[in-house]
């Protein structure tokens, strides 16, 4: 059947983003860079992933229900859920097919740790100092997200002094939930090249399946050797390593789907053949696909 226009529209907005707003201000003394500014309806699961060095991302779900699992902790979300994901705090995401939900994200990077003051009481250092948060807002983030988006998608004349306003704001009342006290933040600098940071994350992030070292290699301007050192001085891991990781993290949560076949699991994947992603599975998680599917399946009997 032949979608009508307003249904073209709807799925046009079901991910709106702002991957070069070149937003960048002081907070506090210390440089906060903003890399990408994302609203989307979630449609598809997202794999298990992390972010590099003096990273962090402030999620909040506007509308439906799904699963999160931040720092190896599954959660249950709702509207008005808030979780703030700091440095190499692993996180994926699972959506209600009957509710799918809504997510607001602002990612941020902060100028690495080093000098400046250390006696005043700085929300940046309360935010830096939380790698990891999961709550419900109580401090009205999803007013100042509509406000956020709605000055983007504007852009009046003075619109990128808003933006900053409302970002510290948000980062404020992030903190605030937090209830927490800490000293204050140390200032320090702003590497241009974080913007490779978000390249990396969102190739293995929506493109795991077909993702080679060359195509990453080119799109940093970098050799594959030079990728290869990036990706292991960052995150730890080799190219190879991210997209095995990324892949069954992914596989993973489709195989808590009971309509999607191993078959198809496989072929979405990226894999030539059911026996090769089968052999993958074991080799990664010690057990086969069909018996990681039936332990998820006897563990949820369970908790119901």
């Amino acid at each position: 059947m032949k979608k009508t226009e307003k249904e073209n529209r709807d799925q046009a907005r079901d991910r709106i983003a702002w991957p070069d707003s070149d937003i960048a201000f002081l907070m506090d003394g210390e440089s906060v860079f903003v890399v990408n500014i994302v609203y989307e309806r979630f449609h598809r699961s997202i794999p298990l992933h992390a972010h590099s060095d003096n990273s962090y991302e402030i999620h909040y779900i506007s509308s439906g229900r799904g699963r999160v699992t931040v720092d190896g902790k599954e959660y249950d979300t709702l509207p008005g859920t808030l979780y703030i994901t700091g440095p190499h705090i692993r996180h994926s995401m699972i959506p209600d097919e009957r509710d799918p939900l809504s997510e607001y994200c602002i990612y941020v990077k902060l100028s690495p740790e080093g000098g400046g003051r250390k006696n005043v009481l700085s929300p940046l250092r309360v935010f830096r100092g939380t790698g990891v948060w999961y709550g419900q807002d109580g401090y009205g983030i999803c007013d100042l997200m509509r406000t956020l988006f709605s000055e983007l998608e504007g852009r009046k004349i003075g619109y990128r002094t808003v933006v900053e306003s409302v970002i510290r704001q948000i980062i404020i009342s992030c903190v605030r939930n937090y209830q927490v006290r800490e000293k204050d933040s140390d200032p320090q600098e702003y590497k241009p090249a974080d913007h490779q940071y978000l390249t990396i994350e969102e190739a293995f992030l929506y493109e795991y399946a077909t993702l080679t070292l060359s195509s990453l290699a080119a799109r940093l301007n970098l050799s594959t050797r030079q990728t290869q050192r990036l990706l292991t001085e960052h995150y730890g891991m080799n190219f190879q390593s991210m997209r095995t990781e990324a892949k069954m993290s992914a596989a993973a949560l489709l195989l808590r789907l009971p309509d999607r076949t191993i078959t198809g699991i496989a072929d979405e994947l990226g894999y030539s053949s059911v026996e090769h992603f089968s052999s993958a599975f074991k080799r990664y998680y010690g057990m086969s696909a069909s018996e990681y599917r039936q332990k998820g399946s006897t563990e949820a009997t369970t908790l119901i």
